[in-house]
């Protein structure tokens, strides 16, 4: 797996990034649907655009999420 500081440009290693903190079951039906769909829209941006896409993740500002307005799941 990557880390924050690097760029990443390939689809999948995208994808797998961000979905990683979910620890989802990689085998799931869902899962594997969820795959499908982003990487369909990550290949059809990357296709429509003059340069290349990378993906910096080490500039993205930190999200928090409010537990208690949201639920403790």
């Amino acid at each position: 797996m990557q880390t924050q500081n690097q760029t990443m440009n390939r689809p999948n290693a995208i994808i797998e990034f961000c979905l990683a903190p979910l620890g989802l079951n990689p085998d799931a039906e869902a899962m594997r649907e969820v795959h499908r769909r982003l990487e369909h829209v990550i290949k059809t941006y990357q296709a429509r655009i003059p340069q290349p896409v990378a993906v910096d993740f080490s500039t993205m500002p930190l999200l928090v999420i409010n537990e208690a307005a949201h639920g403790y799941e």
